[in-house]
């Protein structure tokens, strides 16, 4: 069964990030929700791709799990690697938090922090911190990703370049042995790496569930981050690669 060149890109899309959420590419190409339902029907037919609630994912490959699913995964880490996070940040202070139910654990902690410019391409964390009314948030503009409330893209990336902050809370969906930064979503990965050149200091928050995970995309080492804020003390290899790095774990 042939494919479209629509399909076609699709499915390189796909294999590319790890899946494809049906609105943000009905967005991308300009044409309905069902008219790329459509198109994944024949993909998954032509046995190019799986189909999965929202979308669909490489066959054979990895994939994140859904946000609800992610937002319950461990809630009880991602609540303590917030309190530890949000006890290094100061008032007065400037941050960008990017995408991740683990971020959105930190912005509860800053609640009753004082004077704070937040950046965010996090609509989940500009909600949150609405609610402080010490808090300037500032938003960042870009292609909304309906299945987590995520901006990504050029303008995304743009926006955060105008910037230098204090700090630069990240989350990922994976950790290597070797140190590796891993994600599913190269746009994603794409803004990320601009918000990390963009701080003076990176803070990465990750739980141990992240060790056991596998994603394609590259982000950065953990060489690069002066803080790691985790739930349980590494892997005596990992600890000994961040001492020689300079990074400091932090076990909330």
């Amino acid at each position: 069964m042939g494919l479209s060149f629509r399909q076609g890109e699709i499915v390189a899309i796909a294999r590319a990030s790890g899946r494809v959420v049906v609105e943000d590419l009905a967005q991308r190409f300009g044409v309905t929700v069902q008219t790329i339902r459509r198109d994944l029907a024949g993909i998954v037919a032509a046995g190019q791709l799986d189909r999965v609630h929202g979308g669909a994912v490489a066959r054979g490959g990895v994939s994140n799990i859904d946000y609800a699913a992610r937002a319950r995964s461990h809630a009880g880490a991602k609540a303590a690697i917030g309190r530890a996070v949000a006890a290094l940040i100061p008032d007065n202070a400037s941050i960008i938090l990017n995408l991740g139910t683990t971020t959105e654990a930190v912005a509860r902690e800053l609640l009753r922090h004082r004077n704070l410019t937040v950046l965010t391409n996090n609509m989940n964390v500009a909600n949150i911190l609405a609610y402080n009314p010490g808090c300037e948030v500032i938003v960042a503009g870009g292609v909304l990703r309906r299945s987590d409330g995520g901006l990504v893209g050029e303008l995304t990336s743009g926006f955060f370049e105008q910037f230098k902050v204090d700090f630069a809370v990240i989350g990922v969906s994976a950790l290597d042995s070797a140190g590796d930064l891993l994600d599913y979503d190269l746009a994603e990965v794409r803004v990320s790496k601009v918000i990390m050149a963009r701080a003076r200091q990176v803070i990465l928050a990750a739980d141990h569930s992240k060790l056991e995970r596998r994603a394609p995309v590259r982000l950065g080492s953990l060489a690069e981050v002066a803080v790691w804020v985790t739930d349980q003390p590494p892997p005596d290899a990992l600890a000994l690669a961040c001492a020689a790095w300079g990074v400091r774990v932090l076990v909330g």
